[in-house]
């Protein structure tokens, strides 16, 4: 019974931790605050995608979505798909189920400031449970062009 109340008492004292660390930045992800508004810096990440030779894939934003569908407003949050076929050709060259990273993604989101952060998880740390080395090479190039993309879009 001791035995118990003491694994209870150890879950219950971690629990308080675990919920604060959901707000925790996972390993690998990049995190940048910028003094831009979220309008400009969707705009500066477009620009900055094409820049460095990527595409743009796909976009999806809860904010619009829940204007439309919930007729309510919240701050500006965008998911941006961005990839390129030569990458996707040597990634499933290496790996058919690594397919299911691509598009990797910058994470757009407003503060109550006026002011907007990008994120993104590197490509090495997505590719990285995969522990192929075709993949690990394809991630270090992968890594260089989002630090770019990023740079250019937050400037």
């Amino acid at each position: 019974m001791k035995t118990v109340l003491v694994i209870a008492a150890f879950c219950l004292m971690a629990l308080p931790v675990q919920l604060r660390a959901d707000n925790a930045m996972p390993s690998g992800l990049i995190h940048i605050k910028t003094e831009l508004t979220y309008a400009a810096l969707v705009k500066k990440l477009d620009a900055s995608v094409k820049k460095n030779k990527m595409g743009l894939v796909t976009r999806a934003s809860a904010t619009v979505g829940a204007k439309r569908v919930l007729k309510k407003t919240i701050l500006g949050n965008m998911v941006v798909g961005v990839y390129h076929p030569r990458f996707a050709v040597r990634m499933l060259k290496a790996s058919i189920p690594a397919g299911i990273e691509a598009p990797l993604r910058f994470y757009i989101t407003e503060n109550s400031n006026n002011t907007a952060n990008l994120s993104y998880k590197t490509p090495t740390s997505v590719f990285a449970p995969y522990k192929i080395g075709a993949l690990t090479k394809m991630a270090v190039e992968l890594d260089k062009i989002f630090a770019n993309i990023a740079r250019d879009a937050t400037s």
